[in-house]
This record gives C-alpha cells, structure tokens and sequence, in this order.
C-alpha cells in the first residue's frame, strides 16, 4: 500500500500547488516549505542559507575553497567551528529529514531528491510534473515575476537541478524509468491531482 508520494517537478510547472492540493486530499502531510523549515532547523542556519542551496551545486569558487578547507591542516581545524553550509550538508540533512518523513508515512515529499532516498522502497509512489516553457513563464509571471526573470529562471533552474541530481545520485535528470507517473500541468492542476490519485488507487489494487 502507497504510504508516501514524491513529486518532482520542473521549475514554474506548478509542482508545488499540486503537491498541496495532494496532500489536502490525501489529508497527508506535506513536506515542501516545511522539509526547507526542518533542514534549516538541524543545521542551526536561517531557511534562506538553505533554500539558496538546495537542490543545486554550490558554485565551483565555493567547492575550490572547501577543497582547501579540507585538504589544509589549518582548515581541517577551522571548519567544524565555522558550521559551513553547503549543497553536500544540506543534501545529508535532507536525506535524514525525508527517510524520517518516509518513515512515519502518510507523506508528501517535494523534490529535495526524496525519490532517489526512497528508490527502492515499494510502498512510495513516484510523480513527476512538467509544463511548456510558455506554461512555466505564465506561471512565473502571475507568481510576480517578470516576463524576462521568468523566462530566465525556467531555463536555468531546472539545469541547476540537473547538474545536483547528477553529480549526487549518477542519473541524467529527469530519468523517466524512475517514475510511475510523468503529467503535463498545462491540463490543469485539479486534472493532474485527480490522475494522481485515480493512479495511486489502481497501483494499489494491482500491488494487493
């Protein structure tokens, strides 16, 4: 039985109201700001450090400096005082936050690679949301974005995504054998939580 469903989605595909109006039907949990909040909270740093860092690399100025951090005996000493958060801390963080998440089920999971931690669990139901980049942009704007940033923030942030889930987990982003679901949010957010839930019901069946 689906005890846990992730989401991943493309940047302004509208992943994030889904997931929301999900778990409001499901009467689930939803792990998304609040994966952010936890993270955050383990790592004794504000919500911003981490949703400024999340779910990409950290820029090769920063990894070149915690390669010297490491490989210097002087850093070696310094760097556990100075709490350094990075992309790798966060991701270990967000590992512990989403299996415990997983755990306690009935969950929610937004992006963060929560699907790749729980890969082999048969209990979590695996989404994938996308949208045209003309859909994206309209999304973008109407969230206050101009029309510029938004074209520029839907061809840039998935890369950013691409390149984290890359280099942490081997597999080209978005590995489409990896989902049960892949749906096009241009069909409307309600249609594409209706076919979610109607395809978490038969999953079920099939798996009893």
């Amino acid at each position: 039985m689906i005890r846990v469903v992730t989401l991943e989605r493309e940047y302004g595909s509208g992943g994030a109201d889904i997931a929301k109006k999900l778990a409001e039907r499901l009467g689930w949990k939803l792990w998304d700001h609040l994966l952010t909040d936890e993270i955050a909270r383990l790592m004794e740093c504000d919500c911003r450090v981490v949703e400024e860092r999340e779910e990409r690399r950290d820029p090769l100025h920063y990894r070149l400096f915690k390669a010297f951090m490491r490989g210097s005996f002087e850093g070696s000493l310094n760097a556990p005082r100075l709490k350094m958060v990075d992309a790798e801390c966060i991701r270990d963080v967000a590992q512990r936050v989403v299996l415990a998440a997983a755990k306690t089920g009935n969950s929610v999971i937004v992006g963060r690679g929560s699907g790749y931690y729980l890969r082999d669990r048969p209990d979590i139901f695996h989404v994938f949301v996308y949208a045209p980049l003309e859909e994206k942009v309209r999304r973008l704007q109407a969230a206050g974005k101009s029309e510029r940033d938004a074209v520029e923030l839907a061809e840039t942030v998935d890369r950013d995504r691409a390149a984290y889930i890359k280099q942490n987990f081997g597999v080209e982003w978005p590995p489409r054998y990896f989902y049960h679901l892949m749906l096009n949010s241009s069909v409307g957010d309600d249609v594409v939580v209706e076919t979610i839930l109607n395809s978490m019901a038969i999953f079920d069946k099939r798996s009893a």
